[in-house]
């Protein structure tokens, strides 16, 4: 037994042995594939987790390198956008982008904000202290410090190498003639946006959207060209401003128009202001609120009872409606009472008056009965035909609308007659006069120089021609016999009517204060031009007179002597009348 036992065991023994040879061999033939796939997962998880430091790197890199957005009001596209240039119908610059830097902070990189405070008031001393100081001790990732820097400041300051301080590029609008065309151009805010005038009409326009979108950054855009003529306008701006000191009044306005196209030539209100400065500050630091009263553009925006002025349309109403001719006499003997008011002339001749005569010595009492003749309702309509009580289209956004009874009488058809009772702006009152001299047309007026073919499309035939006829000769008639002799011009046959009306003040009429126009067109023999003055509120002229005929006329005169030529206008010394009879 004790073989057999033995034999069993060392047989039991070896075939252990032989199975953990066998496993250990199995081991060996299988460990080495694993350890491979062991490497290769480790070697793609190490790539993987470096592109992944790359990727973050990169990006960083890339963040540091970039300017920082403003994150507050202020978008970064707005404070780059670029703004067409502004150009008159010959080409000359009345608006453009320069470059510009503006400074900016990063708060969160501000280690002493008392010390940047003090360093930076040293280059610019119009910084506000206090509010610089608070901006630089917020918590936010950028704030705006100082808009628009000169280059020597932005140099200044880049010397001190300022850590959390920078510059941004932005566009400053300049407009090289500062005041001369403001009422017109308009001006922009600190981002470059139109706030008023032509400015605000071209961001109407799209350039809004536009900007909006990020398309106007860097982006040249087409200019823009106005009707109006450098050349003119600045004569214009000179006349009001030196006819406003002169005789002494509270503000003095002027306008060019043509009359065939509707264009303005030249427009211009003072007081005025310079639109590379539209807001100033008083010495105290307060808003200047005298200096802001120059953005009132007293030509389009604002309306006044015309005067006798408005006799011209009187007197074409009634003779468009077949009740009167040129030698038609209407009696002038006596004054009228409507409704308790007693209508009286100012220069009276106490007798019957023909048409002509009506019109040079500005009758009141044949004007009332001319407007009786008509009615009163087709009163109403013949001055809606020619747009005098609806608010006037054109680009310019500041255009007033024209005020008058909720009710019409016959009262109000009175005085309306010979311009009291109801108020339009000049611009509008210019418009109106250039359909009685063209032929009886009456054009949109436009701040864009026009095409011809557009403007036939645009005319609309609201008098006969046979009245524009007429009324030219009484234009012409006046200028040479009447009140408007002293806006006569040799060679260049200026002709028109004055307005002397007592002016408004807290709804009452001033006995002792005027607004004055005049209402003229020229040459005479073949109108081109219709030129409104008006002077408000005049003390008088040296000699104390302060009546149309020696405020208003007087400017229209200086106008057309030094414009006229610049137009192109021919002078034409001819003696003969039947030019007069121009056919339209």
């Amino acid at each position: 037994m004790t073989i057999i036992a033995r034999v069993v065991r060392l047989r039991s023994r070896s075939h252990f042995l032989v199975t953990r040879r066998g496993a250990a061999d199995h081991r060996t033939a299988i460990g080495k594939p694993r350890s491979r796939m062991g490497k290769r997962r480790l070697g793609l998880l190490m790539a993987c987790v470096a592109t992944v430091y790359l990727v973050i790197g990169a990006r960083l890199v890339q963040y540091g390198l970039a300017v920082p957005a403003p994150t507050g009001a202020i978008g970064s596209i707005a404070s780059a956008a670029s703004r067409p240039d502004i150009v008159d119908r010959n080409g000359s610059l009345l608006a453009t982008d320069i470059n510009m830097v503006s400074l900016y902070a990063e708060p969160r990189r501000i280690i002493d904000p008392d010390e940047v405070v003090e360093r930076l008031v040293a280059v610019i001393p119009d910084l506000d202290w206090a509010d610089t100081h608070r901006k630089l001790r917020s918590k936010s990732a950028f704030r705006w410090l100082k808009r628009q820097l000169t280059p020597r400041q932005q140099a200044d300051i880049l010397a001190q190498g300022i850590p959390g301080i920078g510059f941004r590029p932005e566009k400053r609008r300049f407009y090289p003639g500062g005041a001369t065309a403001s009422h017109i151009l308009g001006h922009v805010d600190v981002d470059n946006r139109g706030l008023a005038g032509m400015e605000r009409y071209i961001d109407r326009q799209g350039l809004a959207d536009l900007r909006a979108a990020g398309m106007t950054n860097d982006v040249p855009l087409e200019p823009v060209r106005l009707s109006i003529d450098l050349r003119v306008q600045s004569i214009v701006h000179d006349v009001i401003e030196k006819a406003m000191v002169a005789y002494r009044a509270e503000a003095a306005g002027a306008v060019v128009l043509d009359v065939a196209s509707g264009e303005v030539l030249a427009m211009a209100s003072v007081p005025d202001y310079d639109p590379n400065e539209p807001a100033r500050t008083s010495p105290d630091g307060s808003v200047d609120k005298e200096y802001e009263k120059g953005w009132f553009n007293r030509m389009s925006n604002a309306t006044f009872e015309m005067g006798s002025t408005f006799k011209s349309f009187t007197l074409a109403m009634g003779l468009d409606a077949g009740k009167i001719r040129l030698d038609s006499v209407v009696d002038a003997s006596r004054p009228i009472s409507i409704g308790g008011f007693r209508i009286k002339d100012f220069h009276g001749r106490n007798r019957p008056l023909t048409v002509t005569e009506v019109f040079r010595y500005s009758s009141n009492i044949a004007t009332v009965k001319i407007a009786d003749m008509v009615g009163i309702d087709a009163h109403q309509e013949f001055l809606t035909r020619l747009g005098l009580l609806s608010r006037m289209e054109t680009e310019l956004p500041e255009v007033a609308t024209p005020t008058q009874p909720r009710v019409w009488k016959k009262i109000n058809s009175a005085t309306i007659s010979y311009g009291h009772g109801m108020a339009t702006t000049p611009l509008q009152t210019a418009v109106a006069a250039a359909a009685l001299l063209n032929g009886g047309k009456l054009v949109r007026p436009t701040f864009l120089a026009q095409r011809p073919d557009r403007v036939t499309a645009q005319a609309n035939q609201v008098l006969r021609p046979e009245t524009s006829a007429d009324m030219r000769y009484l234009f012409n008639f006046n200028g040479i016999n009447g009140s408007g002799r002293n806006a006569q011009v040799p060679g260049f046959h200026v002709g028109g009517k004055t307005g002397t009306a007592d002016k408004v003040v807290n709804g009452k009429y001033a006995t002792d204060l005027n607004f004055n126009a005049f209402l003229g067109g020229f040459p005479m023999h073949n109108p081109r031009y219709i030129v409104l003055s008006i002077i408000d509120a005049p003390r008088g002229d040296e000699a104390g007179r302060r009546l149309a005929a020696h405020t208003a006329a007087p400017m229209v005169k200086e106008i057309v002597s030094r414009a006229a030529p610049l137009l192109g206008v021919q002078p034409f010394f001819g003696t003969d009348e039947p030019w007069l009879l121009v056919d339209y």
